[in-house]
């Protein structure tokens, strides 16, 4: 499978992220194309890592599949043999959205990123560490970083286009979208997280936490959108490896942050784009990472 950094599809491109292209196909339907891109520390890397985007968009089709009849979502197909067949100008470009392509519906999305923390790890444990607070609300003292929490922690974010995502208060979520629409999306979250943390764990896999996005569709109804429960949207940690009182390994982008880290350290690297050039031996690493995280979260291999 040949790797992409960018793709060119004869469709109207209407969106581009720091790893999705987004294509409009019609005025009810996109096409969601994950690239092997790859950021970390908000800058978008030079190289790319073998398989990511399909790992990506096959491990939200695993939990798409798995959440029928618990929400609706956006999903209509991540077959790429059916979305041709569907979108038959795509035919001359199999091997560009073979495995990392989705149909899907379109939504007015919320500008709201819905997180859920299973356990108290990264900027949530800077926070509580520095102050007590999450999102500026109070948690019980005495708790130690990488520790469950039970009940999981809402935590909503506003949507960054760069940049870090912000924390904010349930009541300042509100304001923006209303009570009714507030309540609903917490609701979801939280039935989400419950079948995918049950099922992850069953593989091996803590899902410490993970966000996820919702839009409306044309029926007005509140859907799932975007990925589900991947690496980049998620923590994962191995369940036969958990120790809290200290941080955890990652089945994500590791290898890139560690050298990352190193070469800034060293003077290398500013921490601005652009990034340093990624030896193999790293891109390697963090294909692995990802491979395996689909194999642990599905039960089987990735066959593309």
């Amino acid at each position: 499978m040949t790797t992409m950094l960018s793709s060119d599809l004869p469709l109207p491109k209407i969106g581009r992220g720091k790893v999705r292209d987004i294509y409009a196909v019609d005025d009810d339907r996109l096409l969601l194309v994950t690239t092997d891109r790859i950021s970390a520390f908000d800058v978008v890397m030079g190289e790319t890592i073998p398989m990511k985007g399909a790992v990506l968009t096959q491990i939200s089709a695993f939990w798409f599949k798995e959440l029928e009849g618990v929400v609706p979502h956006h999903m209509i197909s991540a077959d790429t043999d059916e979305i041709i067949a569907a979108v038959p100008a795509l035919r001359p470009h199999r091997a560009d959205i073979h495995g990392r392509a989705m149909l899907s519906r379109r939504t007015i999305v919320f500008p709201i990123e819905c997180v859920i923390r299973g356990y108290l790890s990264g900027s949530a444990w800077k926070e509580y560490a520095a102050s007590g607070t999450l999102a500026g609300e109070k948690l019980k003292a005495g708790l130690v970083e990488s520790e469950k929490l039970d009940p999981a922690i809402f935590s909503p974010a506003t949507k960054a286009e760069t940049g870090h995502d912000e924390n904010i208060t349930i009541a300042r979520m509100r304001e923006v979208v209303g009570d009714e629409v507030a309540y609903t999306l917490e609701s979801m979250t939280r039935s989400v997280y419950t079948l995918g943390e049950e099922l992850a764990r069953e593989q091996g896999i803590i899902i410490a936490d993970t966000k996820f996005e919702f839009g409306r569709d044309k029926d007005g109804r509140i859907i799932l959108i975007d990925e589900v429960m991947t690496p980049d949207s998620s923590r994962f940690w191995a369940v036969d490896a958990y120790k809290p009182g200290q941080p955890q390994a990652s089945f994500d982008k590791q290898p890139l942050r560690d050298y990352l880290d190193v070469e800034r350290h060293a003077g290398r690297w500013n921490g601005d784009a652009p990034p340093p050039p990624l030896p193999a031996s790293v891109v390697e690493a963090t294909s692995k990472r990802y491979l395996e995280a689909y194999r642990r979260v599905t039960g089987t291999e990735l066959k593309i």
